[in-house]
């Protein structure tokens, strides 16, 4: 138990990577970014053959950043440039992807890291389980993105890209190009993506053409798990929440298979996570509105008893 809880968390830990990405179009930009299911496949490709061909692992999760960032370039660019809506850019840039990442793995669906020394290496030859070493990995990864974030989005030029996310027309009208802003918000988000892949196939130990479907779904789980939760009153609050987040929905993924669930139910389970998650927001307003409702009612009905008491005293 103690086993299958570590590598939920170090799955947990990855997935919190993807999930800040998800939180820089979703939250930040405000558009939906579909994209995210064929770029973290494209990070996990390149950081995969990478590899094989003898590249250092940390020189690998650079090329899987890039590969990252790249793909989320294109998206920016179909929806920018070209004006397509942001939805069907990132549906182009995804299926796109597809037949891309095939060709990066060499014309192959899945390529396996056999034999082959990774990030987790080292911390296996010390003794460390592969679970327990992601963890150091992944966890040392989520504190430097989310520092370089927080640093990022207060500078001014995040200010601008935040602003832009806000509200577009009062961004333009201040003299910021919100085109730029949402194409390199789009390269950013994506290139945490392409390095979240490239984490993955190291701990997986193989790269699949198919491992980004449900990517999406699985990244607004955590975040919405994560600000329901955890809050997002500050920013850095907010991306701590998304990766924690991650952690918890992971966890609650592995206790559901450990009670018995099929693995092809997992996909039902977190459509349905999702739409409760979603519903909880609106349902916790609901019930404050009528508890408040509740008060006013008990608060008046008072009041109309203590008058009523004073009218029969004084008669």
């Amino acid at each position: 138990m103690i086993n299958i809880f570590a590598g939920a968390v170090g799955l947990g830990l990855i997935w919190g990577i993807v999930t800040l990405g998800i939180f820089i179009s979703y939250r930040v930009l405000g558009m939906p970014d579909l994209s995210v299911e064929g770029s973290i496949v494209t990070g996990a490709a390149v950081a995969t053959m990478l590899i094989i061909s003898g590249a250092h692992p940390l020189l690998a999760l650079l090329g899987a950043t890039l590969a990252g960032a790249a793909a989320g370039t294109i998206t920016g660019f179909l929806h920018t440039r070209l004006k397509i809506p942001a939805l069907l850019s990132g549906i182009l840039t995804m299926t796109a992807l597809y037949s891309i990442n095939i060709r990066i793995m060499d014309g192959r669906p899945n390529v396996p890291l056999l034999r082959t020394d990774t990030l987790l290496t080292p911390l296996v030859d010390l003794g460390l389980t592969r679970d327990y070493a992601i963890i150091v990995i992944a966890l040392a990864a989520v504190i430097l993105v989310v520092g370089a974030l927080r640093w990022f989005l207060t500078t001014e030029f995040g200010s601008a890209l935040r602003a832009t996310g806000n509200n577009p027309h009062m961004s333009t009208a201040q003299g910021i190009n919100t085109k730029t802003m949402k194409l390199v918000g789009l390269a950013c988000a994506n290139s945490l993506v392409g390095l979240a892949g490239g984490l993955l196939a190291q701990y997986q130990g193989f790269v699949d053409v198919q491992m980004g479907i449900g990517a999406i779904v699985i990244a607004l789980a955590s975040l919405i798990i994560g600000e329901v939760i955890f809050g997002r009153t500050t920013l850095l609050r907010s991306m701590i929440a998304v990766v924690l987040g991650a952690i918890v929905y992971r966890i609650i993924i592995a206790m559901v298979l450990e009670a018995g669930m099929a693995a092809t139910d997992l996909r039902l389970f977190t459509a349905i996570t999702v739409a409760l998650a979603l519903w909880l927001p609106s349902a916790r307003d609901q019930i404050d509105i009528i508890s408040r409702r509740i008060r006013h009612k008990a608060h008046t009905f008072g009041q109309s008893g203590d008058d009523s008491k004073q009218t029969g005293q004084t008669g």
